[in-house]
């Protein structure tokens, strides 16, 4: 007999990723805006905080080296990944301005920002995307629960609309998988 502890886990993710298709129109704008970006020369700049900076890395990994097909690598950047950088501003400018320093520095006109939070509050992020739309990038959020004060302030929002972290992430995972299965699609 199953653990009622797994039951639980499994019905709790099987509805975090059942709704994930209601989202499906918007991820497919999402891999339409990132894919356009990619072939007019411009880059992917990603952040999130915890398992969403893992999740930043991990899709940075797919876009750079391959997801399944074999293509061109994608210029996607985690800005998760210079613990240099991330101290240096952290300690100067304080936490909040880690990533809105680096989108300061790396972000063009035509660059698009994805910001991954499971809550939508992250000052940081919220920081970064002020600074991207005041340089003519635009955002992209991959959000969870209402989306928070993302939700309502990125070009695009992508919300899971479930309340467990865990289960969210989970969600996160397979849409940030359908955006690299769309962007190779179009190669």
């Amino acid at each position: 007999m199953t653990h009622p502890i797994i039951q639980q886990t499994l019905a709790e993710h099987a509805a975090a990723i059942a709704a994930i298709d209601c989202l499906s129109p918007h991820i497919t704008e999402a891999a339409t805006w990132i894919g356009v970006a990619l072939r007019e020369g411009h880059k992917l700049l990603i952040c999130g905080n915890g398992g969403s900076a893992a999740d930043a890395q991990h899709l940075a990994a797919e876009l750079t080296g391959r997801f399944e097909t074999e293509r061109r690598a994608y210029p996607a950047i985690a800005l998760t990944t210079d613990s240099s950088a991330l101290t240096a501003i952290g300690n100067d400018y304080g936490f909040d301005r880690v990533f809105s320093r680096q989108v300061e520095a790396l972000g063009q006109p035509g660059d698009l920002l994805l910001v991954i939070s499971t809550s939508g509050n992250s000052a940081n992020l919220v920081t970064a995307t002020e600074t991207a739309q005041a340089r003519g990038v635009r955002v992209i959020g991959l959000l969870g629960r209402d989306g928070g004060a993302l939700g309502h302030s990125v070009d695009l929002p992508l919300v899971v609309g479930v309340s467990r972290t865990a289960r969210i992430q989970e969600a996160h995972l397979v849409i940030l998988h359908l955006l690299c299965t769309l962007l190779e699609a179009e190669t």
